[in-house]
């Protein structure tokens, strides 16, 4: 399998869930850049378990060294190795995973393509332990980006059913950021959250939608066709584990409006071109267009529940049923914030280098 990434700069990601440790290569990032510990700190506590009894209760500090590319807390411009120590690992409760298929994990089809030599503790390789690393990179990619006036932020738009009813580029993206389940509205957080308590009580999970949005991205970045701005982003958004959607522009469906209400119409700010509506999320024809870049994904339930399942034992090639133990997220989304918002600052600080 490969685990690089990148045009402009470079990241290889490697490790598994329960091994000794998880890490990411970054290349190409530019010499003489000061690392601001303060925020890689913050984005990993965003991210980190074990934290509340909205997450599993495998402890993770997330504590992170870096091996080379960083010299007296500045980049010499070798690639830049970080590493993760894992130090909590409880293989022993995956035994029985060897055999019997997880149903809505990668289990099946990882047995199959990697012919049953795939590490199944904690997910291995497909893990969302694997996006702290991500997260560490995103960190360093929003410095950067934040240099050349772009920011970005996310919130938590809906926990199962439950919606956030206040969605959009806002200034309070940035604000939430500090938070560690970030939603706009703060009375719906409650319901967000009896609902992920509900699901966990009976053994089950939830999942949500995450949208994002990027400020201060100029006009004229991207291409048609084979390398747009969505689709570089998107090869990224679906990295993350258990996402299943990826819409940019409106929530509503754009589908649904007619040309004249989908077309966002253009004026002069005194020198500057906007858009008096948004409805595309920033990118025509697969480039910017000066706009914030708004998008959503979705995240499905988490697929390790304690629900007895009916799946098949591949040892045996049998039917049969499967009650997960261990410790497992009953909803990832709170904790997948963080991650979407690494994922779109290291895709868009690759379209601008």
């Amino acid at each position: 399998m490969s685990a690089n990434w990148g045009k402009n700069i470079e990241l290889s990601i490697f490790g598994e869930s329960h091994g000794e440790a998880i890490g990411i290569i970054i290349g190409n990032l530019p010499a003489g850049l000061k690392l601001d510990y303060e925020l890689i700190n913050k984005e990993m506590k965003r991210r980190a378990p074990g934290q509340n009894q909205l997450s599993t209760s495998r402890v993770e500090t997330d504590g992170y060294d870096i091996m080379s590319g960083v010299l007296n807390g500045v980049t010499t411009g070798a690639p830049l190795c970080a590493m993760i120590k894992n130090t909590s690992q409880h293989s022993k409760d995956y035994e029985e995973l060897k055999a019997k298929m997880r149903p809505g994990h990668s289990d099946y089809p990882a047995f199959v393509k990697f012919k049953g030599y795939n590490d199944v503790r904690g997910g291995g390789m497909f893990s969302g332990r694997l996006t702290a690393p991500i997260v560490f990179a995103g960190a360093i990619a929003k410095q950067i980006l934040k240099d050349k006036g772009i920011e970005i932020g996310a919130h938590i738009l809906s926990i199962h059913n439950v919606l956030d009813d206040h969605f959009g580029i806002e200034p309070e993206f940035y604000a939430l950021r500090d938070q560690l389940y970030p939603v706009i509205n703060k009375d719906i957080f409650k319901d967000m959250e009896e609902c992920i308590v509900e699901a966990k009580k009976k053994g089950d999970s939830v999942g949500g939608k995450i949208e994002c949005a990027i400020t201060g991205v100029p006009a004229g970045i991207g291409a048609p066709f084979f390398d747009s701005l969505e689709s570089h982003l998107a090869t990224l958004l679906w990295s993350i584990p258990a996402v299943k959607s990826v819409s940019f522009g409106d929530l509503d469906d754009i589908t649904l409006l007619n040309g004249s209400e989908a077309n966002d119409a253009y004026y002069y700010d005194q020198e500057t071109v906007k858009t008096k509506t948004n409805h595309n999320g920033g990118v025509l024809g697969g480039i910017s267009n000066g706009m914030p870049i708004v998008f959503t994904v979705g995240i499905k339930p988490t697929a390790s529940i304690s629900i007895p399942q009916d799946t098949v034992d591949v040892r045996n090639k049998t039917n049969t049923t499967l009650k997960i133990g261990g410790r497992h997220d009953p909803c990832i989304v709170p904790r997948a914030v963080v991650v979407v918002e690494a994922m779109a600052a290291l895709g868009i600080l690759d379209m601008l280098k």
